[in-house]
Order: C-alpha cells, then structure tokens, then sequence
C-alpha cells in the first residue's frame, strides 16, 4: 500500500466508527433500542414507547403510540389520557372541561355539565398542586371532587351582570374564580351548574366552563366570556400537571432495596402520598433513571469568571482562580479579580465606609426614637380625646361583651386602606367616610372613619361601639373592633360586598335575582334583626335610623342591618327615652319628630317605610307638587285607600307575587306608618307575619325557579351537585357528559 493511500483509509474506518456509535442524546433520553419519540412528543426513561415493549421502568410508565393520527399521538398505558409533554419531574396531559352554552332565548346549545379525570386508585400519578380549579362565566357554580387518594370537595360560584363588571386578568369570583386542590388526589370530578339562563348576560356571556388546569397557563381574559373557541382553545393549550412516583416506600427503604431507581450524581425525594421520585443534584444534568444517570455540568463553558481569571471545572460546580498579582474571588458575579495594591487601599476605603455608615444608623435610631416618643404622646392625646376614657368606664362595666373587640393600631388600618385612598371609599354618610380595607391577615374590611368631631358626636361614636359589642346576629354586620389613636376615631366592620339594600331597589335595572321572593325574604331578615334589637339583645335597642340605605347585603344576597351611630340602649324598666330627634327623612317616624319620645315603634314606622320602597320602587321623598305624594308613606296609604294599590307597585310584584300575598304585605306596610305608635305593630309581630307570608310561596332556590331568577346561591342546590356521576372504573379514564346522558368508555389499568 502507498503511504499516500494510508491516510485516506485510516480516515475511511474512523467516519464508520462514529457512525456505528451510539449518540449520546439518544442513550441519554431513552434505553438502547428503544423509540424517544412518539410524534411531536419526546417520551424519556423512565416512560417508554410500547405496552409490551419493555422499555419503560414498569407497565404504569408504558406510553401507547397511536399512529392513527397524524402526527401520530401518545396515551398513558391503555388509557384514553392523552399526553402533551414529559419530563423527568412531572407529566401534562390533555384537558377536558365541563362546559354549557346557551342561544338568545335561553334554551341549551351545549351541555356538557360533568368533566372528569381519574388516574387510578393504584396508579403512581397524582394531581400537581401547580394546577388551579377555574370557573370561567356570569352565572355560573361549579362543584369539584375527589375520592381516590384523598377525600376533597370543594367548589367556585361567579356573579356579574355586566361586562363593565369584569377585570382583566383577575380571577376572584367576578367573570373567574379559583380555587386550589390539595395534593395526593387521584381523581376529580368537575360538575357545572348555571344559575339562570344566561339570558340578561347573553351578549357578552354565552357560555360557562369549569376545568382543572396548570395556573401558571392560563390568564384570566374578559374575551373568554364571548370567545366560541374558548373551549377548544383551552383543552388544547392548558395541560393539566401529574406529578409521578418510579417505586412505593420511602427513598431510606428504597435505597436498601436492589430495585433501587436513582442513578448515580442524583438524589431521592420521597413523595408525599408515599413513593418516590429521582432528581438530578445541583450542577449536574441529565436523565437520573438512565445509566449513567446524571453527568457533570461545565459551567466554564458560560464564562462565568472575571476576564483576569481562569475558570476550572469541577465535579458539580466550578472555581474560579484571580491571575498572578491579583486578587478576589474571580466570579463575574462577586468581587472579580483587583490588583493587590488596590486591594489593600479598599479594604481602607471599606472601613472608613463602615465606620460612616455606622455613624449614619446611630443618628437615625436616635431620631426615630425622638419621634417614637412624640408620636406615644400624640396617639396618647388621640386615645383621650377620642373617648379612650369613655370606653374604658364602658369596658369596665361590661367586659364580658367587649373581650371580642379588637384595638387596632393607626397605621394597621392605614395600611389597609392604602392611605385611605379615594378608590377604596365605599360610602360617605353622616358621621362620617366608609373604607375598604384590606388586612394583614388578607382579611377585607369596612373601616368606618369617622369625621373631625365634637363631644357630643364622640359619644355617639362610643355609643356605636358599646351597642354592636351587645349584638349577635347573623342579620346584624359584625363589629370586629376599633382605633382611638388616630386623628379621628375609626371603627372596623365584617365587609358586606353587595351593597345596599337602596342601591338594589333603584338602581337594579331587572336584575334576575331581585325578586319578589327574595324582596320578602330580605325584609323577613331585616325585621327580625330589629325584632332582636329590640326584646332579644342584653338590653333593648332602638335603632333610630332604620332605612333602606342602613341594610346591606353580602354576597349571598342575605340583608345585615348597619350604622348604629344614633341607636339607644333603653333601660329595662322603661318603655321610651327622651333624645334630640335624629334620622332621616322620609323614614323619620312623625310622632317622634313632633314629641321627641323615642319608642320601638319608631323603628316599626321606619322598617313600614322601607317595605313600601320594596314593593313600589319608589323613593321615600319624591319631588312632586303633589303633597300627597311627596311622603311615599303617606302616599301608599292613600292609594289603599282609594283602593289603587295595584297601580302604585313595581310591575315586578305585580307579576311574581300572589294577590293574597302583595295585599296582606301591604295591610302590614299600612299598620306600621299608622300615626299614633300605640296602632303600630311591635316588630316582632311584623317579623312573625313577613316569615309566615313566606311560607305562603314557593322556596326561591329550589326547582325551576331558580333557573328562571339566576340567584347566585349555593343553598339547596348544592346538593344535587354532591350527586356527580362517580368513574365506571377505578383505573385510568377521562371524560365528561350531560346532566341527561352519559358518555364514558371506561380503560383497564396496566396489569
């Protein structure tokens, strides 16, 4: 042979070899001879493409390739759950949701009302605490449940009325709600329950969808609501996230055992369900469940050393080493590399700075301390002008009932109402502005700030706090405790969100949910919060200011009398206190304005007023020539009178409520504004008539009649919500269907 010819074949044999080497990515994705890739997915070990193939670690990892689709699809074992990404910590797979849609009149396009998934009772796979339970619509209620690996129920209800109402990309019960699933389930079933037909909100509201999702996919947008590809969009692009186990036991009994998964360079991190799971240790990478396990990363390929140093590779991490006649510790990061020289003047230069600053902080706690003091004073002076007094003498005579009262401080409550910022005001009144506030704790707040005030009105404010400190009942809005080292004193209140019972007679514009049902079931509440003011409470209590405004309803709609800054204790031994004449016009019990004798039945006219507001919609004064017109109380007893109360009501009543019903409602509006009080109902009685008129009709959240109202309840109806349709197998499936029909197939688990 020629010397010429030698380098050619020697050249010849070396490409031959490479080529019958393996690659290093393939051996380190999959095990030797087996497939990494099943269309667009990469399937690493320990999954492997193939029931029977062995190429997964056990039959629960084996990946079916389906290649009837193109490109071809992959499916955990033999089940319908397809896969959309994998890797060596967690498995997605591909969504379902429980969706309903309706057309313009009301009637169901779509109702797919159940979604599931389950994994298994004994399957290595559970749900990833990185996905969220996400309701998406108006007038929607979903239920979600899980019975494998761990008990959990658990649900979201939405309410809104308007696009208006919607915030972009904010998920907490208007348009969206949320909600976490612990870890360790198995299973879930998502059941979706409109409220209503979707007819008032169909413009921007169509549909309503519930779905178990990885959070950090999905963003709340206001176009979901009206989006026709919302649903396949979603099942499409949010997978939802499966954490998985490779043996059972602990990582200390599986390292003692030989079937032991956790190659070398990795770690072993128990599952909290039982199990375990591999992971690569810091500065190493690669698959930990495939020989040779997890190779050494070279960070030195980043240049992570300053430019006057070498950077040196080792086992799992890497140093860097300052050039001769330099010093520092090299790292791009940190100090880098200096001259030495430079060095020493620095270390100089950093203790003169040191020196300084500690001369600076000195100064600065001394100041602050000076202001601290300043500032005890002042919050001292606040705290006594404020009627700190007053309350201790009313604590100290009754310290049972305060012990439940919290002092907050002035800057607590600041802070939670961002500086008492104009955005947060929910109402101004009176005595004084009412924020919202939101708490440390995430706890959110009404916190009544009152106005710059005399000693007269302090006591009232006093009187405020001493009064709600007596009272405990669900329809009454719970005082959660006070400030009195501000400027003015503040008082903090349970938050009602729905706000007043005014604002939803007059400005409710058809809204489902206010019916004439649930108008007499407000009143019933409200009058038996009175009824309990007045002969339930420690010692009776007249509200003096009993009106529309003052009664305010939470989110479930349930009314809670508020603002008991002109209320009076009365003694037990009396019937009626003298006091300067206080409240609101329209609402103000004429016999009391006239003598200054303030009885329980002032209360009963006012309450009579807002009954009458409840049933024609009118305001309690009107701008009219008319006279008889201008009071509504008086002009609803003369319409009765004149035998026109059917022309006077809201049409709403007048098509909801039986004739019996709206006449005796009325009789009852007329005994309570009757002039002399001594004609008046007590309010207990009213209380007792508006329940048993309620008995009279049809429960408002059961039955047909819910659909047809859109009240944004719970109630009764959740429980046809705990009757989901439970899986048909205990093994691998996913699915949904209908309320009406079902459509499930059942898969076998790998055996």
């Amino acid at each position: 042979m020629s010397h010429a010819l030698f380098p050619s074949v020697f050249l010849f044999f070396l490409l031959l070899l490479l080529s019958l080497t393996p690659s290093t990515t393939s051996s380190s994705v999959a095990k030797p001879n087996c497939e990494s890739k099943c269309g667009n997915i990469t399937v690493p070990y320990p999954f492997g493409i193939g029931l029977t193939s062995g190429c997964s670690i056990s039959p629960w990892f084996a990946v079916n390739c389906n290649s009837s689709f193109d490109p071809p699809k992959p499916f955990i074992a033999d089940s319908n759950i397809e896969i959309s990404g994998i890797s060596h910590n967690e498995l997605r797979v591909k969504n379902w949701l429980a969706s309903a849609c309706f057309d313009r009149s009301g009637a169901k396009t779509l109702a797919l009302e159940i979604a599931w998934i389950s994994l298994g009772s004994k399957s290595p796979y559970t749900f990833s605490d990185k996905n969220m339970f996400t309701v998406i619509g108006c007038q929607e209620m979903a239920l979600v449940r899980g019975t494998l690996g761990r008990q959990y129920t658990g649900g979201c209800i939405t309410v809104c009325s308007s696009r208006d109402d919607l915030i972009e990309g904010e998920c907490t019960g208007v348009g969206c709600c949320q909600t976490v699933l612990p870890k360790g389930l198995k299973d879930f079933n998502a059941t979706l329950k409109p409220i209503g037909n979707h007819t008032a909100i169909w413009s921007f509201d169509p549909c309503g969808h519930a779905f178990l999702g990885d959070a950090g996919t999905y963003r709340f947008s206001i176009e979901d609501l009206s989006d026709p590809g919302f649903r396949d969009r979603t099942i499409e692009n949010v997978p939802v996230v499966l954490d998985f186990t490779v043996g059972e036991g602990s990582c200390k009994g599986a390292k003692e055992s030989s079937g032991f998964a956790c190659l070398d360079n990795s770690e072993c991190v128990d599952s909290e369900g039982g199990g375990y799971r591999c992971l690569c240790r810091q500065g190493f990478d690669g698959n930990p469940y495939l020989s040779p396990g997890c190779t050494d990363i070279d960070e030195c390929e980043s240049d992570p050393c300053d430019e006057l140093a070498v950077c040196k590779n080792v086992n799992g991490t890497f140093n860097c080493a300052c050039k001769k006649g330099y010093s520092g510790d090299g790292k791009k990061t940190g100090r880098g590399c200096m001259k030495k020289s430079e060095s020493s003047t620095t270390k100089v230069s950093l203790g003169v700075s040191f020196g300084l600053l500690a001369l600076a902080i000195g100064m600065v706690v001394i100041i602050f301390g000076v202001k601290k003091r300043k500032l005890m004073k002042q919050r001292e002076k606040f705290f006594v002008q404020n009627g700190g007094v007053l309350l201790k003498q009313q604590i100290s005579s009754n310290e049972q009932s305060m012990k439940l009262t919290k002092i907050f401080t002035a800057e607590e409550l600041e802070k939670a109402t961002n500086s008492y910022a104009e955005e947060r005001i929910l109402g101004k009144g009176g005595y004084g502005t009412v924020y919202k506030g939101i708490l440390r704790d995430h706890q959110v707040v009404a916190i009544k700030k009152s106005k710059v005030m005399d000693q007269t009105q302090i006591e009232q404010f006093i009187n405020e706090v001493i009064i709600l400190t007596q009272v405990n009942h669900r329809n009454v809005v719970k005082l959660l405790g006070c400030c009195l080292e501000a400027d003015v004193p503040l008082l903090v209140y349970e938050y009602v969100s729905n706000n007043t019972l005014f604002h939803h007679i007059h400005n409710s514009e058809g809204m489902p949910w206010f019916s004439w049902d649930n108008r007499l079931r407000i009143a019933a509440e409200a009058a038996g919060a009175l009824s309990y003011l007045h002969s339930a409470a420690g010692m009776p209590i007249i509200h003096r200011d009993v009106k529309s405004p003052n009664i305010l309803l939470d989110e479930y709609y349930t009314a809670k009398i508020a603002d008991f800054g002109a209320s009076r204790l009365v003694p037990v031994d009396q019937t009626m206190v003298s006091t300067l004449v206080q409240g609101t016009l329209g609402y103000l019990d004429p016999e009391y304005f006239h003598t200054g004798q303030l009885t329980e039945k002032s209360d009963v006219y006012s309450f009579g007023v807002v009954l009458a507001e409840l049933m024609t919609a009118r305001k309690p004064l009107s701008n009219t020539k008319n006279d008889q017109e201008k009071s509504l109380a008086t002009f609803f007893v003369v319409a009765m009178k004149e035998d026109r109360l059917f022309q006077i009501l809201d049409p709403r009543v007048l098509k909801e409520g039986s004739i019996k019903q709206v006449q005796d409602v009325a009789k009852l509006v007329k005994r309570c504004v009757k002039m002399n009080s001594e004609d008046r109902p007590t309010m207990k009685e009213v209380a007792m008539e508006l329940e048993g008129l309620r008995k009279l009709s049809k429960h408002p959240w059961t039955g047909q009649q819910l659909e047809e109202e859109g009240v944004p309840l719970m109630s009764e109806q959740q429980s046809d919500l705990y009757a989901v349709p439970e899986p048909m197998s205990s093994d691998f499936s996913i699915g949904q269907h209908s309320l009406d029909s079902r459509m499930i197939h059942p898969i076998n688990s790998p055996r």
